[in-house]
């Protein structure tokens, strides 16, 4: 009884007191120097799964994907979608002629309409060349008619349907130089092949009138989707190329060794191919969001390969063994690494909470990525590090001076002016709170889209020209349940229809109280909605006349406040109406909305983080004091990151609050390692307080330097970025790392000098920060030197 009491007793102090501070998780790296043929083994069979899922990565385009199951007005469109089909995948054709009223041009343009519609891809098409009206004899009749032999007659038929046709409002240009064709997709072949496979079979069709008196351009959600596919793929091999080899050229000058370099970069390269396959092997395909881990486990991933490296070149250069350098490096920075890991994943996880399918995509995938670039550490490295050794591998000189330049500048103004230097940071951080409290959140559709879009440009002079290409939908309940609509309904419908025309601009919406120029002249709603066809009556009423849809055309470009400032007014005008059950809906509804609760959502997580982490360094730490002090180095990148949103105008986006929680979690990690040797430098070798702080910065600052400057590097490629969303990111995340060295070179140091007093009995804690375990090279494991309570 009395050993499972004492076994007990031993296993709750192994997890509460008497561990390392990465919670025994770099046990991983010292099981490989252990077992190294067993390990080199499981690296390789892992590493050929991998790779064997990059050749069929791929990236999912469906913007929708990123706001699936986040709330009201995402199950608001998913019901309308289902009810009605929306236009939010339909290709808008921008047909120009400046002489189209000449017959010739507008029967090439005729063609041009019907070849269109006959395209496999394509299910009907709506334009004045498909749309027919009654022809008061039970039957229907073109729209345009066919034949015509001046322009005169060709200018009088325009004009006529572009000014009493209320579909053809939308379609028809003011000048009569142009006319909008919308495509109406398959969407099981468009499922089955893609959107790409779509747009270029359309643009094949398409070339054929290259030659003519057209000019024609292809708009529409589908094309801007394409396009910012496209963009996100090429930014993903920019992101892996340049920014590994940035970072490969940064160890090369910090270490001023080719084969130095090489140790640094493997370790990267191989935990990007592992997040690749791990990616595709739980997802499928990447998203717009995930694709953006990869680059963030490379950098990540580098850095932490550099603080190995760095720590075991200066064991060997200190005259230890480099094979014995190995083990000690483990024992000293596996548990660091382990609890910035820890710290990173938390990050992530927290933004796993939030609403979105697509933030939580990113989540769980930055969270398996962290994961995955520990065990790559913990395992690659150490067995390539020994077997450089084994090759012949010669330590390089000391690291570049110029890494290593700042550091005296540090160090002088802590052990100086500590006190008042502390005083300052912490003022400054906390009136960077303010900022906090006044930043918006803020939606643009243009962030999505690719800079310099053609599709964009398209769709702005659709906006100007004829109407709009953003779809503002009201589904409207009915009582009298006629597929024909009954009176009843129809003064509903009316009644929607000029409460969202009153908003929107005149002839900007459509629906069954459009037709009145028809049913005014004798024709009854069903001779109208037969002459429309099955396919666009659809869009007008269901097949049971339960539902009806009111649609409008909103520009392209419209800022989040007036869109949200609409939805409102035409809420509260439908309520007043006493319409009860009617859905306001459309992907732009749905984007505004649900990025303002994202956003909100992910506020929290952020704040939540950073709790989360004090918390965890205080725990891994054993010590408050520690935690209370890492506090402010690591709160004064996140807040002045966002001071520099709210100051610019930017306001809070989806991605910029995911920016500033993961820069939290990684900027954490620089503090982390920083504490681990000065804790190291206080408890195992003994070190006075003063002493421990100066040791410190001169053993890992150009580290920490160099660790900072191949994050940025490696992530500054992503500003460039031709997706706005995905240059912010890069943006925010630079200027978080960049201001995280500040704080962890500058304001860190001093404030621990300035909280010298406090931190004197430090050496009575028993957590470790580096768990001394028997190795093949140090087989006693008995050089534990730490200071126990009472010594």
């Amino acid at each position: 009884m009395s050993s499972s009491s004492s076994w007990f007793k031993r296993f709750i102090a192994r997890l509460t007191q008497d561990r390392s501070i990465g919670f025994g998780f770099e046990y991983l790296g010292l099981s490989t120097v252990r077992y190294p043929r067993l390990m080199a083994l499981a690296v390789i069979a892992f590493s050929i799964l991998c790779f064997a899922q990059i050749p069929r990565a791929n990236v999912d385009g469906d913007l929708l994907r990123v706001y699936a199951h986040s709330g009201h007005y995402y199950d608001a469109y998913e019901r309308l979608s289902d009810t009605f089909g929306t236009f939010e995948n339909d290709i808008y054709v921008m047909v120009n002629a400046p002489n189209l009223v000449d017959p010739e041009v507008i029967e090439t343009a005729r063609s041009l309409a019907f070849d269109l519609e006959l395209n496999d891809y394509a299910v009907g098409t709506m334009s004045p060349f498909t749309l027919r009206k009654p022809d008061g004899a039970g039957g229907s009749a073109p729209a345009v008619p066919e034949g015509m032999l001046t322009p005169d007659e060709v200018a009088f038929a325009l004009t006529d349907l572009q000014q009493h046709d209320p579909m053809m409002r939308n379609l028809i240009t003011p000048d009569l130089e142009g006319v909008v064709i919308i495509v109406f997709p398959n969407q099981e072949m468009v499922s089955q092949n893609g959107s790409k496979a779509m747009i270029d079979s359309l643009r094949e069709t398409l070339a054929f009138y290259e030659d003519s008196a057209l000019s024609i351009e292809l708009t529409g959600p589908p094309v801007w989707t394409s396009e910012m596919l496209n963009a996100a793929v090429d930014d993903q091999i920019k992101f892996t190329v340049y920014g590994f080899g940035l970072g490969a050229f940064i160890a090369l000058f910090a270490l001023r060794s080719f084969w130095g370099a090489i140790l640094v970069a493997a370790t990267p390269f191989v935990a990007v191919a592992w997040s690749i396959g791990t990616v595709l092997l739980l997802f499928g395909s990447f998203s717009f969001l995930t694709i953006i881990v990869t680059t963030l486990v490379l950098v990540m991933a580098f850095a932490e390969s550099m603080f190995f490296v760095f720590n075991w070149l200066a064991y060997w250069r200190d005259g230890m063994e480099p094979n014995k350098a190995v083990d000690t490096t483990l024992k000293l920075v596996g548990p660091a690494t382990a609890l910035t890991t820890l710290t990173t994943l938390v990050a992530f996880a927290s933004l796993y909470v939030s609403p979105g399918q697509g933030v939580q995509e990113f989540a769980l995938a930055g969270a398996v990525g962290c994961v995955i670039m520990f065990v790559c550490l913990m395992t690659v490295m150490p067995l390539l590090l020994k077997l450089a050794v084994r090759l012949g591998f010669k330590a390089p000189k000391a690291p570049n001076f110029a890494l290593s330049a700042p550091v005296p500048l540090a160090l002088g103004l802590a052990m100086r002016y500590g006190r008042p230097f502390s005083a300052l940071a912490l003022v400054v951080t906390i009136l960077l709170v303010i900022p906090f409290f006044l930043i918006q959140p803020r939606f643009s559709f243009e962030d999505f889209m690719t800079e310099g879009s053609t599709a964009l440009s398209a769709a702005e002079s659709i906006d100007q020209g004829v109407g709009g290409v953003a779809p503002f939908y009201v589904r409207v309940p009915l009582q009298e349940r006629d597929p024909n609509v009954g009176p009843q309904d129809f003064e509903t419908i009316r009644t929607v229809h000029e409460i969202v025309e009153a908003e929107l601009g005149e002839n900007k919406v459509i629906s069954a109280a459009s037709l009145t120029n028809y049913t005014d002249s004798g024709f009854s709603r069903q001779e109208v909605f037969d002459a429309v066809g099955p396919f666009m009556r659809k869009r007008f009423v269901t097949d049971d006349g339960s539902q009806a849809l009111v649609t409008g055309f909103m520009p392209t470009i419209i800022e989040s406040q007036a869109l949200k400032d609409i939805v409102a007014r035409i809420e509260t005008e439908i309520a007043q109406a006493g319409i009860s059950g009617a859905e306001v809906g459309g992907f732009r509804v749905l984007t505004t909305f649900a990025t303002d609760d994202i956003v909100r959502s992910l506020q929290i997580s952020l704040a939540a983080s950073v709790f989360l982490n004090l918390v965890l360094i205080g725990v891994a730490f054993g010590s408050l004091r520690i935690a209370l002090i890492s506090a402010v180095p690591n709160m004064f990148p996140i807040l002045g990151t966002q001071a520099y949103l709210w100051a610019s105008g930017a306001g809070l986006q989806l991605t910029s609050v995911m920016a500033l929680t993961i820069a939290f979690g990684i900027a954490v990690n620089d503090t982390i390692h920083m504490l681990s040797h000065y804790m190291h430098g206080r408890r195992e070798e003994q070190r006075e307080h003063l002493e421990a702080v100066r040791h410190t910065l001169n053993r890992i600052g150009g580290a920490i330097i160099a660790t900072t400057v191949i994050l940025c590097a490696g992530t500054i490629i992503v500003a460039f970025s031709e997706l706005p969303q995905v240059a912010l990111f890069g943006t925010l995340f630079v200027l978080s790392l960049a201001l995280a060295l500040i704080g962890d070179l500058f304001m860190l140091p001093s404030l621990l000098v300035a909280a010298s007093r406090w931190l004197q009995n430090l050496t009575s804690i028993r957590i470790r920060t580096a768990d001394h375990v028997p190795t093949p090279d140090d087989p006693s494991g008995d050089t534990d030197t730490r200071l126990k309570p009472g010594e």
